[in-house]
């Protein structure tokens, strides 16, 4: 059988009786599956107003006071409407339904907790001297490789996938009691942490989303993720980090705490030594989406054709470059 089609299958199932094991967990009145795991079951999301990094107004404060709370409420607000009413004055934008303004905003002054200033670390010189990736940051295209995984609709790799965007930002937890399944959203990834301490993949087997291990300590699931290829930036990171791919030493930890029926904690820390100077921690909260329709179909190149365009482009430069040489 094809490998993809056992994926889907396996996947079908797991959905379908995703359910019934919703009702035992009900019925019990805890947060334990029926076997006995912390239960990390549903559909999630966790659009935020919060920025990724630390405004320098707050220093290291990790948190707003009430009143700077509820003003920041209010703008989001605000910025939601003002989307909506210059929805027709935009262009090159796609229709504001797509867009996730407000979600459950969050009373911290950053996603990012350490380093204690709330920002991420300077990138190493090693990192600086990579080819720069994505459409945001040159103007010239040599081939379809010079644009990111995430432009070519490929993936956001990890921690890239757990992040915040503008849209899409809905995940889908499936557990057994040797997996915990995340179906993204976004491009529609599907990641199957095994448990229990299964064998990890050789160093030499690289993967788009790394090779995910994982445990129970406690009540969080801790994983551990290793065998990263070198061809993903930290998307959708912001500033000079989002210019640049990290290296296949890249080791992330994540921890997935379930603190109540409607929030799970989510944590990760990026240990990079060949891109960023120290390593980094962010929290980023995930509430349940209980919508009947929460996860969307996610068709991301049918009809695009901007890859084309930007290629094209790219040659005609060339042929224009080659006839001014002659």
């Amino acid at each position: 059988m094809n490998k993809w089609l056992t994926v889907v299958i396996c996947f079908a199932f797991l959905t379908g009786s995703l359910a019934a094991q919703q009702e035992t967990k009900t019925s019990a009145g805890n947060l334990l599956t029926p076997w006995g795991d912390p239960d990390l079951r549903g559909i999630w999301t966790n659009t935020t107003s919060t920025p990724f990094e630390r405004p320098s107004e707050f220093g290291e404060r990790e948190f707003l006071t009430d009143e700077e709370f509820a003003q920041k409420q209010e703008e989001a607000k605000q910025r939601e409407r003002d989307a909506i009413e210059g929805e027709q004055t935009r262009v090159a934008s796609g229709p504001e339904h797509w867009y996730e303004h407000l979600g459950k905003t969050s009373n911290r002054t950053s996603h990012v907790i350490d380093p204690p200033n709330g920002k991420i670390p300077a990138l190493t010189v090693e990192a600086r001297q990579r080819p720069v990736k994505g459409t945001m940051h040159r103007d010239y295209f040599e081939s379809w490789e010079d644009l990111s995984a995430w432009d070519r609709c490929i993936t956001r790799s990890v921690p890239g996938s757990m992040l915040p965007s503008f849209y899409n930002n809905n995940y889908q937890i499936l557990q057994t009691p040797d997996f915990v399944i995340i179906f993204y959203e976004m491009i529609h990834d599907i990641r199957f942490i095994p448990l229990n301490d299964q064998p990890r993949l050789p160093e030499h087997l690289r993967q788009w989303m790394g090779d995910s291990r994982g445990h129970w300590e406690g009540n969080t699931l801790v994983v551990e993720v290793l065998n990263f290829t070198n061809q993903t930036p930290l998307h959708p990171v912001r500033g000079e980090a989002s210019k640049f791919n990290h290296s296949q030493n890249l080791k992330v930890i994540e921890r997935f705490t379930r603190i109540n029926k409607e929030t799970i904690d989510y944590r990760f820390t990026v240990d990079d030594p060949s891109t960023f100077i120290q390593p980094w921690s962010a929290a980023i909260p995930m509430t349940t989406n209980d919508a009947p329709d929460a996860m969307f179909e996610y068709a991301c190149h049918e009809g695009n054709h901007a890859l084309g365009h930007i290629l094209s482009a790219s040659r005609a430069q060339d042929a224009k470059d080659e006839g001014v040489s002659k």
